[in-house]
């Protein structure tokens, strides 16, 4: 549950390795941020992760979580509310695939998609599920420029990423509301409209969400670039 403040206290990762992830993990827990929970695929980097944050001071769980494997996703993320309330909700695996070798292979095409999107259209449904059903709490998906428009370059990975961007947009629709959002710089924010009155407006939290991040600063394994051009952490927001 969120403080009086409206700080969130519990966070849940789903692709729990994921450098940017991360990164706004150890942000909210450098705030009002305690349980931490890190859904992936069993690994030493899963528990390093873990053990990082739990030297920040928060309460860290892992949970074994294949975004591939759609038939486990329903129990395992089940498991993770009936645990405990959940406030954010981060879906943040992906894979890029290659797009050289997977046209010429469309088994490894498929895999790709069925990461990149069957996965998260199943962990996404089961999350948004659960947090309407306990009645508060906010579910962010990164999503990628790549989505946006084809590009002979990567149009395996970016057609997952643009199908993603589709699902999320239906989420947003429930129960006679719109949750209209965006994750672009200076707009970070979440109006509850009722057409045509707008109901409540939600300042995001600008320093994780739809502004520049220099990860690279503070994530030594990520890909290194100069200062003055910190990473861009594209999301689309969606609160449930």
């Amino acid at each position: 549950m969120k403080d009086s403040l409206g700080g969130a206290q519990s966070l849940l990762i789903l692709g729990g390795t994921s450098d940017i992830a991360l990164a706004t993990a150890r942000a909210m827990v450098a705030g009002k941020t305690r349980r931490v929970v890190l859904a992936a695929r069993p690994s030493e980097r899963l528990d390093a992760a873990a053990e990082q944050l739990r030297g920040l001071g928060a309460e860290v769980e892992t949970v074994a979580f294949d975004a591939g494997d759609v038939d486990t996703h329903e129990k395992a993320l089940t498991a993770v509310f009936e645990a405990g309330d959940v406030d954010v909700v981060l879906l943040a695996f992906g894979v890029l695939g290659n797009q050289a070798s997977d046209e010429q292979d469309p088994v490894a095409a498929a895999k790709v998609a069925q990461t990149n999107y069957v996965g998260a259209v199943s962990s996404g449904l089961v999350c948004a599920t659960a947090l309407r059903k306990q009645g508060h709490g906010s579910l962010v998906v990164l999503s990628s420029v790549a989505g946006e428009r084809a590009r002979k370059a990567n149009f395996i990975y970016g057609s997952t990423k643009a199908g993603l961007d589709a699902f999320t947009q239906g989420l947003e629709y429930h129960d006679g509301f719109l949750y209209e959002s965006t994750g672009l710089e200076g707009r970070s924010s979440l109006r509850i409209r009722e057409s045509p009155i707008c109901r409540a407006k939600i300042n995001m939290l600008t320093a994780l969400i739809g502004r520049p991040i220099p990860v690279e600063a503070e994530i030594g394994a990520a890909p290194k670039r100069s200062a003055d051009r910190p990473m861009s952490l594209w999301t689309t927001v969606y609160l449930l």
